[in-house]
């Protein structure tokens, strides 16, 4: 852990759920955090709680967003976590601007993140940790294009590692890929609207997804791929038993 100790470490989305959760696990490592997100009143509290954090409001999918804030802070660690909470619909019910939210949100944001690291680029020896989705693997039918955009993430992710590796830049790429966990908002309702499909009840879904992902845990996972505990690998399947590399 003192491999983190004052190291600049940018969250993006830090102010809620799994993104406060990894905020908070490196704030407890000993890293210098740099919280992002657009909520300010979340921003603040997470700041009020943990005097080390310092707080960055801005909207992640702005264009100017990721160059200032990486010329701004130079992180050592950069965990790309922010993203929308997609219209827990089945395909018919949605539209076209429901379906494609998170191509336009989450998609945009690991772009333009992942382009300015490169172009700037950050320092050798940075790591980037990519949120993606366990929906990326299985697909995900009552979110519109949610899974596809993770799953795009993952890619984009792999094509910044090479890319990196080719100019000799010293910046390792990864992707984590999060199981569906009630200890989130967009977790929570994705869980109640999977166990309505299936026709039984919100308990009996969670009896059988086992035990949960909390924010603490992918804290904890962020924590040892910044610090490579953890067998080496370009994705990662996030799980409450940790992290396992995904073939």
């Amino acid at each position: 852990m003192d491999e983190l100790k004052g190291q600049a470490t940018l969250v993006v989305g830090a102010s809620r759920g799994l993104g406060r959760g990894i905020a908070e696990a490196f704030d407890d490592a000993g890293a210098s955090v740099i919280a992002v997100a657009r909520d300010r009143s979340a921003l603040e509290n997470l700041a009020t709680e943990r005097a080390g954090v310092v707080p960055e409001v801005a909207d992640a999918a702005y264009p100017t967003a990721a160059g200032t804030l990486l010329d701004r802070h130079s992180p050592r660690v950069l965990a790309i976590v922010a993203g929308a909470a997609p219209l827990p619909r089945p395909l018919h019910q949605q539209t076209w601007e429901t379906f494609s939210l998170n191509w336009n949100t989450d998609v945009r944001i690991a772009f333009q993140w992942l382009r300015e690291s490169l172009l700037r680029p950050l320092d050798p020896g940075a790591r980037i940790i990519v949120m993606s989705s366990g929906a990326a693997l299985r697909g995900s039918p009552l979110s519109g294009g949610y899974s596809g955009a993770k799953a795009t993430l993952r890619f984009i992710a792999n094509y910044a590692n090479e890319e990196a590796e080719r100019a000799g830049l010293g910046i390792t790429v990864r992707t984590v890929l999060p199981n569906l966990t009630p200890k989130t908002e967009l977790g929570h309702a994705g869980a109640a609207g999977y166990a309505r499909r299936a026709g039984i009840s919100y308990d009996t879904f969670l009896e059988q997804l086992g035990d949960p992902l909390t924010p603490q845990i992918a804290g904890a996972a962020f924590v040892r791929l910044a610090t490579n505990e953890v067998p080496p690998a370009l994705a990662y399947l996030l799980t409450s038993d940790g992290l396992q590399p995904v073939p």
